[in-house]
């Protein structure tokens, strides 16, 4: 089984997937083997990271990752003659996609160890708070099983602590003249909420570009993965539609925000232009 991708316009109000997902069916061969369900299990976790990261580097919208893993995971699946259960009965095409949805689960999961510690703090603490207060108590074994502490997380400029509460600040608290080169304390939690501030106020407009330039290649690839993670969590987790869905429409649109801002001018700090070449 393959999958082609190509984008296409949805009609506003609508349900449609950002994304068009084809399905290619082949023949099975007839050496095609029989394997046990852990056999499967390994298999996925082999083939499928390089796969979603493919994925995300097409900016497959995260709302429709999960269909879009559907392919490079039942090609898996079909590549057998059967996937064999502990009682030895065939596994069911639904019981592989419940396995795909779950290693796609622990692979963004797994994409939380690369960023800064605070930024990891904020996921945990949103995961189970959102925009709500919660206990300094809690909130500090938080950040002391990451080898921080929630000053470190305060000073980085992303939760409000006092009065033994602490609660993640929200995208409109955020400091407007923010500017990424001159934050001695930079994460990638700051640099994904400024931009989705940006994207959610301008869309794909200079001001949002310029932000995505100023992060550099590297930080910018760790903001795109923050925002599928983001997503993830609002959408499947905490049932926060809203929020989902701006993180949604940023990696909807990243393909078309990186080329602008590939030839999008700076400002200094006087507010002149300049170019890079």
């Amino acid at each position: 089984m393959r999958t082609e991708m190509a984008n296409r316009m949805i009609a506003s109000g609508t349900n449609a997937l950002a994304n068009s997902v084809v399905l290619v069916c082949r023949k099975k061969e007839a050496s095609a083997e029989t394997i046990t369900r852990a056999e499967f299990i390994r298999a996925l976790k082999r083939e499928l990271p390089s796969a979603i990261k493919e994925l995300q580097a097409a900016s497959i919208a995260p709302a429709d990752m999960p269909q879009s893993a559907i392919g490079p995971g039942m090609g898996v699946f079909s590549r057998y003659r059967a996937v064999l259960e502990s009682d030895d009965s065939p596994m069911s095409v639904k019981a592989a996609l419940q396995l795909i949805n779950r290693e796609l689960d622990e692979y963004l999961g797994g994409i939380q160890g690369e960023f800064d510690a605070d930024t990891r703090f904020a996921i945990t603490w949103f995961e189970q708070n959102g925009l709500k207060q919660g206990d300094y108590g809690t909130a500090n074994n938080i950040a002391t099983a990451r080898g921080i502490s929630v000053e470190s997380v305060k000073h980085a400029g992303i939760v409000e602590s006092q009065a033994g509460k602490v609660r993640i600040l929200r995208r409109d608290e955020l400091d407007v003249e923010w500017e990424p080169d001159a934050d001695s304390h930079l994460t990638v939690w700051e640099c994904c909420q400024h931009l989705v501030r940006l994207h959610e106020k301008h869309g794909i407009g200079y001001e949002t570009a310029v932000m995505l330039k100023k992060f550099g290649s590297d930080k910018a690839e760790a903001v795109k993965d923050l925002a599928y993670i983001l997503y993830d969590l609002c959408a499947n987790k905490r049932q926060d539609a809203k929020e989902a869905t701006a993180y949604n429409a940023l990696i909807a649109d990243w393909s078309d925000l990186t080329r602008e801002a590939a030839v999008a001018p700076l400002t200094n700090r006087s507010g002149q232009m300049r170019f890079e070449v």
